[in-house]
Parts: C-alpha cells; structure tokens; sequence
C-alpha cells in the first residue's frame, strides 16, 4: 500500500515538475516574443528614420551652393540698380549683359527651389525676417515691413537666409 502511496506522489511529484518545467518554458517564450517585437519594432524605425534623412539630404542637397550664391546674387542686384542716366553707352550695353546673366541665375535657381522671401509690406515674420532697423509711419500699420535692407531666401521650403527688414512700430 506503501508502494502505491509513494508512486502517487512520485507521480505528483513528476507533475509538478513538468508544470513548473512548463511555465519556465512558457515565460521564456513570451519573453523572446516580446525581445522579437521589440527588435522589429527598433528595425522599422531605423528604417524610417533612415529614410527620411535620405530624402532630407536629397532635398537640400545643393544648400552650402546655393548659401554661397546668395552674396554674388547680392553684388548683382547692385550692379544692375545702378543709375542708368549717367553711363556711357559702353557701360550700358555692360550692364545689360550684367541683367541677363543675373535673370538666368535667378530662372535656375527658382527652378531648383529657391525662392524670396516676400517681405515688403508684409506682418514681420521671426522665422524668416530680422528686424534690424525700426520706423514710424502713421499710414501703415504696426510691425509691418517698411522696407527690405537684404532679401532672404527659402530653398525647397526651408529658409536658408532671412531677409534683413525694417519694420514699422
């Protein structure tokens, strides 16, 4: 009678064992699942991440160019607003080949995205303008832009120099 007593908790105790062996098993499991869910989940967004840095770079990818154009564009606008009344014709004719080579520049730069920023009597704008000189005109309204001392540039959408501005107070 002893002997079936012992086989039934040896029995028991053979269960147990396998239950506990079975929950150990089931935990790691579930574990490793959620590591596996965890690890796709870093993977997905490293590749997300890596695809918008790409498309980043693709879409600014001529900004150091373009940021170094910017003052040669500069030289030219105060070439070509020179008076025209007291040049000679040799001059003149200089100029004018001045105003074509600075319209072509400016036709392949707004075809590759850049663009001006339109200031002039427009509401002052912090992220695209400073204020660098402040007027007084009672006919215009408040903290709007007198004047543009120095256009500001957006390529693709993202301001690559502000335009410096006078504004009204």
């Amino acid at each position: 009678m002893e002997n079936k007593q012992e086989k039934k908790d040896n029995h028991k105790h053979k269960i147990s064992k396998e239950q506990q062996e079975i929950e150990k098993l089931s935990l790691e499991k579930a574990e490793l699942t959620d590591k596996v869910l965890r690890l796709t989940a870093e993977m997905q967004n490293m590749s997300r991440r890596f695809a918008q840095e790409k498309e980043s770079i693709y879409k600014y990818d001529g900004e150091n160019l373009v940021k170094k154009l910017l003052p040669i564009i500069d030289n030219f606008e105060r070439a070509i607003n020179m008076d025209d009344d007291n040049l000679t014709d040799e001059v003149s004719k200089f100029l004018s080949g001045f105003k074509m080579i600075y319209s072509t520049l400016i036709s392949e730069l707004q075809n590759m995205g850049i663009k001006e920023i339109d200031a002039k009597g427009k509401p002052f704008d912090p992220t695209c303008m400073e204020a660098i000189m402040t007027g007084n005109i009672m006919e215009e309204e408040q903290n709007v832009v007198l004047e543009v001392l120095q256009k500001g540039y957006t390529y693709n959408d993202k301001v690559i120099r502000v335009a410096m501005v006078k504004v009204n107070e």
